[in-house]
């Protein structure tokens, strides 16, 4: 029997700590930064972020979204034989032990699974779960846990306005399942990295300490005009790529109009849903809402999202993640690297 891999259950949590962009603004006004409610939401879609408190990790954060995955999948931990948690804000300096590992410790679980990180920033989510497709369909394992989860604000400038309105803490999770029946029907993973200087954190390890900058950086302009071209092209890529479902692609006439856009700007989706060829598809199919949730929290955002559209009744039964019946769900990111990734289906 052929293998495929399904999302059978999703979570997500924000940390307690809410912030307006009229907070916000307020804060960095103090500072002498002048940005306002109307700019960042004009530019980004954001009106809040959540922010976790110094004690919280992004293992806690993860625990939290793994806990409501495992209860909509109706799991005990112990049912899981591999987690891969996607972060670039992992609970230790140098990335280990793995935060895949403290997950498992503190999900109480003593089946000794497998546990790994995954680290490609924003895209780390499609390639978490890309990997554990794979190792699904290869019949490596059976029930993966696959999470989102970042503390940004950690790596924040807040003398930096472009950069510090933008992101937030949070996390997402999803349980994929073994199934007879095509649930992730294609992954298009791409990275390229000529263009790593534009997004990145610069700083690096040297004699105990940091060199360089610990903050975020980003070239604002050069990320949003190469977000245009990638994630335009590999939307049309995806459908293209699922070779082995047993039914034909339903998103024909892909778009990034069609699909949840890529949590950057909105502004990033505008222009590529332009630039369609006659592929245009109504709003209802663009899923690019950022709210309630907020600020970007990076990889945790998709995860996070799907879980949102549940958990606020968009899902009438199982996992429908805002979609009608028969329709698929493409989900395009980008990141430091740049890597421009697709899931399509659900």
């Amino acid at each position: 029997m052929t293998l495929y891999s399904k999302i059978i259950g999703t979570g997500s949590y924000l940390p307690e700590k809410r912030v307006t962009n009229q907070e916000l603004t307020e804060q960095l006004a103090a500072k002498g930064i002048e940005t306002s409610d109307e700019w960042i939401f004009s530019r980004s879609g954001i009106s809040a972020r959540h922010y976790a408190e110094p004690e919280q990790k992004s293992s806690d954060l993860a625990v939290h979204a793994a806990r409501q995955a495992l209860d909509m999948a109706g799991l005990q931990p112990d049912d899981i034989d591999l987690i891969i948690v996607a972060s670039s804000t992992p609970d230790f300096f140098g990335s280990f032990p793995s935060t895949a590992c403290i997950v498992q410790r503190k999900l109480g679980m003593s089946n000794h699974c497998a546990a790994v990180d995954v680290q490609a920033v924003c895209s780390g989510f499609v390639y978490a779960v890309a990997t554990a497709d794979s190792f699904i369909k290869s019949g490596a394992h059976k029930k993966v846990l696959v999470i989102g989860a970042e503390v940004f604000s950690r790596i924040l400038n807040f003398d930096d306005r472009g950069t510090c309105v933008l992101f937030g803490d949070g996390a997402g999770a999803i349980v994929l399942g073994a199934s007879g029946e095509p649930g992730i029907l294609a992954t298009k993973l791409h990275a390229d990295g000529r263009h790593a200087d534009i997004l990145s954190v610069p700083g690096n390890v040297s004699g105990g300490a940091v060199a360089g900058s610990a903050f975020l950086y980003m070239d604002g302009p050069a990320v949003f005009k190469l977000a245009v071209s990638v994630l335009e092209k590999v939307a049309h890529e995806a459908p293209g790529a699922r070779r082995h479902a047993r039914r034909p692609a339903r998103l024909a006439d892909p778009a990034p109009g069609q699909h949840p856009h890529h949590e950057q700007h909105r502004q990033e989706t505008r222009p590529a849903a332009g630039k369609n060829g006659g592929h245009g598809r109504p709003a209802r199919q663009h899923l690019g809402r950022l709210d309630p949730a907020g600020a970007r929290h990076r990889r945790a955002r998709r995860p996070h999202q799907e879980g949102r559209q549940r958990d606020d009744g968009r899902r009438r039964r199982r996992l429908h993640l805002g979609r009608r019946p028969g329709e698929d769900v493409m989900a395009c990111f980008y990141s430091a690297g740049l890597g421009a990734d697709v899931r399509a289906g659900m």
